[in-house]
């Protein structure tokens, strides 16, 4: 492989009791955003890092961004797990954090993190083979690029978004950009959501991107710009030990990124799919079975599932297709 990708993925241990009483110490406001299944542990962890052997070995390192705690089963002396805490990389006036944009924001400050990399949440798991190629390409990210309307919804993470769209207008011009990148923007290879784009032209501004809820692909100097160009904002967030309505958050800099023309377009929807855990079951289920996708994001939306019986339910799939222990496991 020409280039180095690294991985990057945050991890909780939401029982914790250490972690619990400093998260509850500087709750303040007991109506912030902390919410059982924001950190709930779903006990399959084991299978991203097997997924990520089994059908992302060319990886160059991953960064695993924690608290303090690492789970048990844990090999940290794996030669390609680069074990990091929040206090050797984030700047220690923000600390201690809670909010996933403080994380999230500061990576590019990670020792050794390499210029290409890819973050992922531990609820996206690599469900079969993946190529470097799948997430860039002649030395930029691959994204699915399309003007969406933006939808506003009464959540935290919608309010973000605005605010992440509110820097990126002040930055940038919408038609100048679609202008100058039109190849891109309008490209096929979008999928259907080029016509998403077509329909938001007669608009003065961007409205919004699409977001796919899968991993993202990252220049490491795309941090860096957007914090000498957006410093207050930056500072602002991270001084928020949770999330606020007022924050940006990670998908500054993925706009930024595309605003630059700094992509190559891809149909994300072709390589990886999102389900919601109880809603979505039978659904991941038929797919892994017929390996469908190269990626699958569970997302943990809905507080009133079976958690026990679901938690079995999909680390039960999972075992059929990565039943075999990984050299990241003891």
């Amino acid at each position: 492989m020409d280039e180095k990708i690294d991985f990057v993925v945050p991890w909780v241990d939401g029982g914790d009791e250490k972690w619990l009483k400093e998260k509850e110490k500087y709750r303040i406001n007991k109506g912030e955003d902390g919410s059982n299944n924001r950190y709930r542990d779903w006990d399959n962890l084991q299978y991203w890092f097997r997924g990520v052997e089994k059908f992302a070995p060319w990886v160059n390192r991953i960064h695993f961004i924690t608290w303090g705690h690492v789970p048990e089963w844990l090999n940290v002396d794996h030669p390609k797990l680069n074990i990091v805490k929040h206090e050797e990389y984030i700047p220690k006036e923000y600390l201690p954090v809670f909010s996933a944009n403080p994380i999230e924001l500061n990576i590019h400050r990670i020792t050794g993190l390499e210029e290409k990399f890819l973050y992922l949440n531990d609820d996206t798991f690599f469900v079969n083979k993946v190529k470097p190629s799948d997430f860039f390409e002649n030395g930029l990210p691959n994204s699915m690029v399309a003007a969406c309307p933006y939808i506003c919804q009464n959540d935290v993470f919608a309010k973000l978004i605005a605010n992440d769209l509110g820097v990126i207008n002040k930055r940038f011009d919408f038609h100048k950009i679609i202008k100058q990148n039109w190849k891109k923007w309008l490209s096929l290879k979008n999928g259907k959501r080029v016509l998403m784009t077509l329909m938001m032209l007669p608009y003065p501004g961007f409205t919004g991107f699409v977001n796919t809820h899968l991993p993202n692909a990252y220049l490491k100097s795309t941090f860096e710009e957007v914090w000498a160009e957006e410093k207050q904002i930056l500072e602002d967030t991270c001084a928020n030990r949770f999330r606020s309505p007022l924050d940006v958050n990670q998908h500054l800099i993925k706009y930024w990124q595309i605003a630059e023309g700094k992509f190559n377009p891809v149909n994300e929807e072709k390589i990886g799919h999102y389900y919601q855990i109880g809603r979505d079951d039978k659904l991941f289920a038929e797919d892994v079975k017929k390996n469908k996708y190269k990626i699958a994001c569970l997302n943990d939306a809905d507080n009133s599932v079976d958690f026990e019986r679901e938690k079995r339910f999909i680390n039960d799939i999972f075992n059929t297709i990565l039943s075999e222990k990984s050299k990241f496991e003891m």
